[in-house]
């Protein structure tokens, strides 16, 4: 629901690939320090600690970081995005992942990201 919450832009309860597509990208602008186009080892450092400390205030640190919201970090991790393997994440290979980050979340396959998508099979 927490993620729902903040993703859903629109407030219709579903989260879409524009609406993930457009959050992604104000995430990268708000960890990119130097503003130089990529994210560098300190900046990605300091999403990671964000996304910790985020997980830990909803719940996440208490055993709940089990099935689909694993899987909903394993979508913002380091690994994931540096698509050339370089260690910096640039724009560019941080919102080409956006796809694939919400099929892997979309069970039921309706093309959004919604509060079921987190029910028994996530």
């Amino acid at each position: 629901a927490h993620f729902v919450e903040m993703w859903d832009l629109d407030g219709d309860g579903a989260v879409t690939l524009a609406e993930a597509t457009e959050r992604r990208s104000d995430i990268f602008f708000s960890f990119d320090a130097d503003d130089n186009g990529a994210l560098n080892a300190e900046e990605y450092d300091q999403f990671d600690a964000a996304r910790a400390a985020d997980m830990a205030e909803n719940g996440a640190a208490h055993g709940q970081g089990k099935g689909q919201a694993k899987r909903l970090q394993r979508g913002l991790v380091r690994g994931f995005n540096d698509a050339d393997g370089d260690g910096a994440i640039t724009l560019e290979e941080f919102l080409s992942k956006t796809a694939a980050w919400v099929k892997q979340m979309d069970h039921d396959g309706d093309g959004a990201i919604s509060t079921s998508d987190f029910g028994p099979k996530g």
